[in-house]
């Protein structure tokens, strides 16, 4: 095809509105609204029925119930690779939904792209979490990364990891395409409302995290750094979703220590709606990204956007998203191996309460660096602009 005209594009994702957990179902959502202008779009999601035009839906299915994790993972992958009939280009996040990208790729000789939200070799701890189905995810990913026509890398240093993780995959197929922020929805809201019900006073500083309880995120390591927090700071956790009984219980026996020896420890396990998010984020005094391993971080560019100062690790793609003395202050780590846990966590820890330290005693320099964070984010990382780059990748497989 020379032109988008009648081009179909069907996106392949677990997550998509409104059950979105992480980065790669906010990156879906907004690729979607804005590849729609451009060409035919179908989303093929996991879950509960959607309402939405060309969104599909596909539960698990009913036969493996009770089976491993993965296992039903892969039979919602097969129905969705089904669904996919009639598409001149699959596109598929994540390794959820990777086999099903593959599949359709090989069943209706369509080309497959894939986006590189993370790799599962850099994610040994979800053997914790799906035992022998990690070997299931690990050969559903590979499958996909070294079969695809081409891969798209959210970040330079994720096509890094791409590239060590899976070294036989050309490198001219691993395509750098940022994640993208939407700056009128995720501007400064002036409103108290929202943090007047969560028990936030915004007369006093804090210091925000918004993710999931997962290694990655490195969370653990955030509330080890909180105890050096100045006493008057408040510390609010938008922290759900963990992923496994042990994470979740190490999480919550750092957050009863730090309540025992100080006030302005506020947990919300449940995810908040957007607007809610967004309101908690402008009054942060900082907000802060803790985690060993990160293609991109794409909250770190809603806190930018909300003109709110981030202090976040200086790893994977993050130092291409936070300009260092710009728009927030990066927290150097020495990493043990590819799964990004630090060499010397106590270091990491020592390094991450100094970062916050320096910018919760100097709020109008905080205040700065968040006015710069968001025309950071208005000027680099609009979706329209990335929309259109990943449809001359479309184009340029055809």
């Amino acid at each position: 095809m020379t032109d988008s005209t009648g081009l179909r594009v069907d996106l392949l994702t677990r997550e998509y509105p409104p059950e979105v957990y992480g980065g790669a179902g906010v990156h879906v959502e907004y690729l979607a609204r804005e590849l729609r202008r451009l060409a035919e779009v179908r989303v093929h999601c996991f879950g509960a029925p959607r309402t939405e035009p060309g969104v599909r839906a596909y539960p698990e299915p009913a036969g493996l119930a009770g089976a491993n994790p993965a296992l039903r993972t892969m039979g919602v992958d097969l129905e969705m690779a089904a669904g996919c009939a009639g598409a001149d280009v699959v596109h598929s996040h994540t390794w959820y939904a990777n086999l099903a990208g593959h599949t359709a790729k090989l069943l209706y000789g369509v080309p497959h792209v894939v986006t590189a939200h993370s790799l599962e070799p850099l994610r040994p701890w979800k053997a914790e979490q799906l035992g022998g189905g990690y070997a299931l995810s690990s050969w559903c990913e590979r499958t996909a990364y070294e079969s695809a026509d081409a891969i798209v890398a959210v970040s330079a240093g994720m096509r890094r990891d791409v590239l060590t993780a899976y070294p036989s995959i050309d490198p001219d197929r691993v395509h750098v395409i940022y994640n993208g922020i939407d700056t009128a929805q995720y501007a400064p809201d002036p409103g108290t409302d929202v943090l007047a019900r969560l028990g936030i006073d915004p007369a006093l500083p804090s210091v925000v995290y918004v993710g999931r309880i997962t290694r990655q995120k490195g969370l653990p390591h955030l509330l080890r750094a909180a105890r050096n927090l100045p006493p008057q700071t408040q510390l609010v956790l938008l922290a759900g979703a963990p992923d496994t009984p042990e994470i979740a219980a190490e999480v919550e026996g750092l957050v009863a220590e730090l309540r025992a020896s100080r006030s302005g420890v506020i947990w919300v396990a449940e995810m908040l709606p957007k607007p809610e998010v967004i309101q908690v984020l402008t009054h942060a005094t900082i907000f802060v990204c803790p985690s060993v391993y990160e293609p991109m971080g794409i909250v770190n560019l809603e806190a930018m956007a909300c003109e709110t100062a981030v202090v976040a690790t200086a790893t994977g793609g993050i130092p291409e998203v936070v300009a260092d003395g710009e728009t927030g202050l990066l927290v150097p780590i020495e990493q043990a191996g590819l799964d990004g846990t630090p060499a010397d966590p106590a270091r990491f820890e020592a390094d991450l309460a100094a970062r916050m330290n320096e910018l919760l005693a100097s709020p109008d320099h905080a205040a700065a660096l968040g006015r710069a964070g968001r025309r950071r984010a208005v000027e680099h990382f609009s979706w329209d602009a990335i929309a259109a780059r990943t449809l001359a990748l479309y184009r340029s497989l055809m």
